[in-house]
């Protein structure tokens, strides 16, 4: 009987040009500089998602290849797609990724948590391991030209102000 090789691990990057902002202690990501925040970095920067830990909200995993209990996988936008609709399905099934310390990790699917809020991490370039980031809203206007799956995981302000006054 053949063997399927592993395929080589792939994350989703979304590619983009923003400018990530910090103010007191939060990450903000925006299309020009934020005036009264500390810029971290600004250019092309590659945007990830986190899956956090079942009981441990403190660690998500950044998802690169899915190994299910029957031996096919998947990665890159494959793999996603199918933690967002089928995980359920094989809780015996794992993930492969990078961990929001940059650590390499393998998961059970029954140990993610899909119900709770996704951490969204900017990577100087999609290489990376580690995030610089973790964002905790998107300070803009308008939405034109952002990743609609960012749009889907990441709170958006009109301005600073506004995320600063959400009480």
């Amino acid at each position: 009987m053949p063997v399927n090789p592993i395929p080589a691990r792939e994350p989703i990057n979304e590619l983009l040009s923003g400018t990530v902002s910090r103010v007191d202690g939060s990450f903000f990501l925006s299309s020009s500089v934020l005036p009264q925040a500390d810029l971290i970095v600004q250019g092309e920067i590659a945007l990830r998602y986190g899956i956090p830990y079942l009981f441990k909200p403190q660690w998500s995993i950044v998802p690169d290849l899915v190994v299910l209990d029957y031996g096919e996988t998947m990665t890159g936008e494959l793999a996603w797609d199918f933690l967002m609709m089928n995980s359920h399905l094989y809780p015996r099934s794992d993930v492969l990724g990078w961990r929001n310390d940059g650590a390499d990790e393998m998961v059970p699917l029954k140990q993610l948590d899909f119900d709770s809020p996704y951490d969204v991490f900017v990577y100087r370039a999609p290489e990376d391991r580690e995030p610089v980031a973790r964002l905790s809203a998107l300070i803009e206007n308008e939405s034109d030209g952002f990743p609609e799956r960012l749009l889907r995981h990441l709170p958006r302000f009109p301005s600073l102000d506004d995320w600063l006054c959400r009480g």
